[in-house]
């Protein structure tokens, strides 16, 4: 780039700058009219800039920012941790739990099969079940602990048969499930394990990141969540056999690894003789797996590259407003007695997502939550409640060990308020007041 160009893409990246400062300026919190929302999005001129950069290569799949993002992203949840960018956590879910059934897996403990069994629970959002679904497997369904919102290790200790193949679990509302434990219960018994870290970026378990654990991690950058490039995911793994498998599902099943715009990269591309296709077929278009076209744009990608920049503000503010939410309740009586909040599983630091809490079984939950909303405060119920008492449900195949008593409670009892990091003292302050008035 000649520096005319330079010039003027840095004068065109300051303008948008400049733009997104006059049009976004912050307006003052009125309390009673200004909605407060559960979820929203945190992003500044410089996430814009990065936007305007990227857009100016005009290069509109993945490219340079969504290699840098990649290399970044994967340290984050461990040294060895590789990332694939994908369009959606609800893709990264399916990438991830697509690729257990790679013929690929089968020097590993062997590719999950039709009518094979996963073990997972039914209080959590569907895109974290629904691929077992696609493919032909059996989900699973194992009660949690009203508590923390997570499973027991002994209760899917319980539920595993000869056909169980794998465990797949969100870390429900950024709050972590014991997945140390659980992965060395997987591996002692040759099960995969797939960490749903959609809703908890930045939650740790002990010393190390929630995603470190199983075979492969997922994450979500709606932006609802921890950072946003408006719609994207990524897959995580540590290990290089699990990347590859994921990368081909991604890129429409093709055993070719060349990234957009590339040609020839193992250099041997008509050289190649897979399957019963002929000799020297074209690599670009042999494939290995019964994949998508997953991917991200580049400009999704430069905006991710922006916020994690800011991931560590982001979550220690999420973590701040959880604990002023909690004090609020528990120092007073009448919230107290009326509200139960969600713990902290024993061991973690959360990262979380949203302030969950239980109503006294007395409480209507419904008006609650409507009161709330008519008062500007945003409420949320915990995603599907019970997934099996779902309409989309009704004909699909699965198996429930136990009962779900927790997760009926939960379907019944429970809701969540915001802790994103635009909220303010006096915003919670007024959630409180208004908690209070409504109990």
């Amino acid at each position: 780039m000649n520096s005319a160009d330079s010039d003027l893409r840095s004068k065109a990246i300051q303008a948008a700058k400049d733009y997104f400062n006059q049009s976004n300026a912050v307006k003052p919190f009125v309390p009673g009219e200004t909605y407060i929302p559960v979820t929203a999005k945190s992003v500044d001129a410089e996430d814009l800039g990065f936007l305007i950069d990227a857009s100016l290569d005009m290069w509109l799949t993945a490219g340079r920012f969504g290699r840098e993002f990649e290399s970044k992203f994967g340290p984050y949840f461990g040294k060895n941790m590789k990332s694939l960018l994908v369009n959606s956590g609800s893709s990264a879910n399916l990438v991830a739990i697509s690729s257990l059934g790679s013929p690929e897996l089968r020097h590993v403990y062997g590719p999950v099969q039709k009518d094979d069994e996963v073990i997972t629970v039914a209080a959590g959002f569907p895109t974290t079940v629904n691929p077992i679904v696609q493919n032909g497997w059996v989900p699973v369904f194992v009660d949690v602990e009203a508590n923390t919102l997570n499973v027991q290790l002994e209760a899917i200790q319980a539920a595993k048969t000869s056909k169980t193949k794998a465990v797949v679990l969100a870390h429900t509302l950024g709050n972590p499930y014991r997945a140390d434990y659980l992965a060395e219960w997987c591996r002692k018994e040759k099960l995969y394990l797939i960490e749903d870290c959609c809703d908890a970026l930045g939650s740790t378990i002990g010393e190390k990141p929630v995603g470190s654990f199983g075979e492969y991690a997922t994450c979500s950058f709606y932006p609802a969540h921890h950072i946003t490039m408006g719609e994207g995911g990524a897959v995580m793994s540590k290990d290089a056999r699990f990347k590859k498998i994921a990368e081909s599902i991604r890129d429409w099943g093709r055993d070719c690894w060349c990234e957009p715009g590339k040609d020839n990269t193992c250099k041997k591309r008509f050289c190649w003789k897979l399957g019963e296709l002929p000799d020297g077929y074209d690599h670009k278009y042999i494939y290995s797996h019964v994949g998508y076209n997953l991917k991200v744009t580049d400009m999704q990608a430069a905006i991710g590259l922006s916020q994690l920049n800011k991931v560590s503000d982001f979550v220690e503010a999420r973590k701040n407003n959880w604990s002023y939410l909690r004090k609020g309740i528990t120092n007073s009586p009448r919230l107290s007695e009326a509200f139960r909040p969600v713990e902290a599983t024993e061991g973690t630091s959360p990262s979380w997502f949203g302030f969950p809490m239980y109503c006294r079984s007395d409480l209507d939950r419904g008006k609650i939550v409507a009161q709330l909303e008519q008062r500007k405060v945003g409420t949320r119920l915990l995603f599907a409640g019970n997934l099996t008492k779902q309409p989309a449900y009704k004909n699909v195949e699965y198996r429930i060990h136990g009962e779900l008593k927790t997760t009926d409670l939960i379907m019944e009892k429970l809701f969540w308020i915001g802790v994103h990091p635009k909220l303010t003292i006096p915003m919670m302050d007024y959630m409180l007041e208004q908690l209070e008035a409504v109990s």
